[in-house]
């Protein structure tokens, strides 16, 4: 048995051959559901973008998509201990089908509201995948000396790909677009994604991450206070992101440094997919330097540094094009190595018998910090422009380095 583990625990390790199978099958499964996700978003945004949406319409229509995250992973962690990894990983798959089947209507019924609904689906679906393929990890690492660096390099490996795939799925979306109209790409989408669940349904073992104890609701805020530290840490991490990122930069590449439309998209698309590759490289650049509360901390209070350093260059006149793509891009790689880092603590500090409920209550602050950081990104914007939102960035920031304090130093 893995000495990691307490005696009552439930659940007894796999085989090598067999954690690896699962692990790439899960793999697959999350590549394919964030293809969707990146394509879903291009597709919204283009597609209305041409009905003539205004910018406000169309970002609210990923209100409900951010809001109810939170719920979902709050609870979704609760369901995948209670039914079942495998369940929750193969219910977002299924919401992610009707999502895009829902937008498949004639353009007379795409209304707010209705559009605003879809995507609402697509977020609950989106993270019922995403907590249950990260929690499932835990589940896969073999036992032996290595499992630590094993969890790491797994969990960075599945987080940054994630990541670059939603890069792609920008891309994708926009070439199904032109090629087979708004009804069609979802159609291709939908189709896709249908016979990858069929394919994970029937390579998983269906039993995947279930307590034979009953998981009760209560047990979600019953965490370490590790987990509960570093989960308000996420909070301000993600938000930091998401108060320049959202809203903020477009309106500001657009409106201020005149880019088109196709620019905009591309610089997301390949700053994502940087991200996401730095993400997974993240134990390479940290090689033998085993994460830590510490590593966390200590990361943070460099990026800090990024943001607020953009800021102090557009105050002083530099060329904004310049300071925005170099200053974004160190941002980029920065982030990159902080959220790989707090991925994997999240996993390795989480009992195996609570790693799902711990999951998705971690990622249920990520969500709240999204939400917090999207509002305020608009709000910011209006009043301060980007160097406002920039030096907000960095005040979330230090509080994320200020609670990482609390993290344990092993």
């Amino acid at each position: 048995m893995d000495p990691r583990l307490r005696e009552d625990d439930e659940y007894s390790p796999m085989n090598a051959v067999q954690s690896l199978r699962n692990y790439a099958v899960i793999t697959g499964g999350y590549w394919a559901f964030t293809l969707t996700d990146g394509a879903i978003r291009m597709l919204v945004v283009l597609y209305f973008h041409q009905l003539g949406y205004t910018p406000l319409a169309i970002a609210s229509l990923f209100l409900f998509y951010e809001f109810f995250g939170i719920i979902t992973n709050l609870v979704g962690g609760w369901l995948g201990a209670r039914f079942g990894l495998n369940t929750t990983m193969h219910a977002g798959m299924v919401l992610q089908v009707i999502a895009l089947l829902m937008l498949t209507v004639p353009t007379e019924y795409l209304t707010i509201i209705y559009v605003m609904a879809a995507q609402a689906l697509s977020g609950i679906a989106k993270d019922l995948n995403k907590m249950s393929a990260k929690a499932s990890v835990k589940l896969f690492v073999p036992s032996d000396s290595e499992s630590e660096n094993k969890l790491f390099k797994w969990i960075a490996v599945l987080t940054g790909s994630k990541n670059t795939l939603k890069g792609v799925g920008f891309f994708l979306g926009g070439l199904l677009l032109a090629l087979y109209g708004f009804q069609g790409a979802l159609y291709c989408l939908a189709g896709g994604l249908f016979a990858v669940l069929l394919l994970t349904l029937f390579l998983l073992p269906s039993d995947l991450g279930k307590t034979k104890r009953t998981a009760k609701f209560s047990q979600l805020f019953a965490n370490k206070p590790a987990i509960n530290w570093l989960s308000a840490a996420r909070f301000f991490l993600f938000g930091a992101r998401d108060v320049w990122f959202v809203v903020a930069l477009p309106v500001y590449l657009t409106a201020t440094l005149g880019w088109q439309h196709e620019q905009i998209g591309s610089f997301f698309a390949l700053w994502i997919i940087g991200y996401g590759f730095v993400q997974a490289l993240a134990p390479k650049i940290l090689q033998g330097h085993h994460p830590s509360g510490h590593t966390a901390q200590w990361l943070a209070w460099l990026l800090m540094l990024l943001p607020a350093g953009i800021a102090w260059a557009l105050y002083k006149d530099f060329d904004p094009a310049t300071v925005v793509i170099i200053g974004l891009s160190l941002f980029a790689v920065v982030f990159a190595i902080n959220s790989a880092v707090h991925s994997y603590l999240i996993v390795e500090w989480s009992d195996h018998d609570k790693v799902a409920m711990n999951v998705g209550f971690y990622y249920m602050a990520n969500a709240g910090g999204r939400l917090t950081g999207t509002v305020l990104s608009g709000l910011l914007f209006q009043y301060y422009g980007l160097a406002g939102c920039l030096i907000a960035s960095s005040v979330f920031i230090a509080s994320a380095a200020g609670l990482s304090y609390k993290l344990p130093r092993h």
